[in-house]
């Protein structure tokens, strides 16, 4: 079947198969958040991006096959409610931001930084900061697929809660760290909602400028 991203909390796992890795996405509430499990074909060694909330529902998804690393993308708890329980059943390495690591509900075992490359299998994903949601927002990137969290969605950039500095440093970073140097074909993974692509959004970049949000 071809893979849309198009999931419900309570629904199956939508599942895209890539040459290198697999991606399955799943929505869970309260908060209808998304999180994904990659992993890489070679080695079937897997990374959970976003312990997002239904710990059950993560860990049947995670199935017998272990998984090394949970990452979370930001601090705010509607992406973390699972990750205690979580990383007890996995043993997995719990990675974060190290400006958002300290808002955990667990000890982060790695903390990242911009540039950082995380190794899943023989599969890498390079940390891309995105400053403005909060100050330790990251997104992960794949060559042609990239995990956004709260900071890129379709039709915008995550909440600034109206804070013109927030929302330039966000703006910013998203257009210069992202449109600037990938494809337009990059497919986006957000942390809540359905996916888009660069190419989708980047006509809109001069409107969410004017904006403001």
């Amino acid at each position: 079947m071809t893979y849309t991203g198009d999931v419900q909390v309570g629904g199956p796992a939508d599942v895209r198969e890539l040459p290198a890795l697999t991606i399955s996405k799943l929505a869970v509430g309260p908060f209808d958040n998304n999180a994904y499990l990659v992993r890489c074909n070679d080695t079937g060694d897997g990374a959970l991006i976003d312990a997002a909330a239904d710990a059950d529902r993560l860990l049947a998804l995670i199935g017998d096959r272990p998984i090394s690393k949970i990452i979370t993308t930001h601090q705010h708890g509607d992406h973390w409610q699972a990750l205690e329980q979580v990383a007890a059943a996995t043993g997995a390495t719990v990675i974060a931001h190290a400006l958002d690591a300290a808002a955990l509900p667990v000890p982060v075992d790695l903390e990242v930084e911009h540039g950082d490359r995380i190794t899943v299998g023989a599969v890498t994903l390079e940390v891309i900061h995105l400053r403005g949601h909060t100050p330790g927002s990251i997104a992960l990137h794949h060559p042609g697929h990239l995990f956004t969290g709260d900071s890129l969605f379709p039709g915008g950039v995550g909440n600034t809660n109206k804070d013109p500095e927030r929302f330039a440093q966000l703006f910013t970073d998203v257009s210069e760290r992202l449109f600037d140097r990938l494809p337009d074909e990059t497919w986006v993974y957000p942390g809540h909602g359905k996916d888009t692509t660069l190419g989708a959004e980047r006509p809109s970049l001069p409107q969410w400028r004017e904006r403001g949000w």
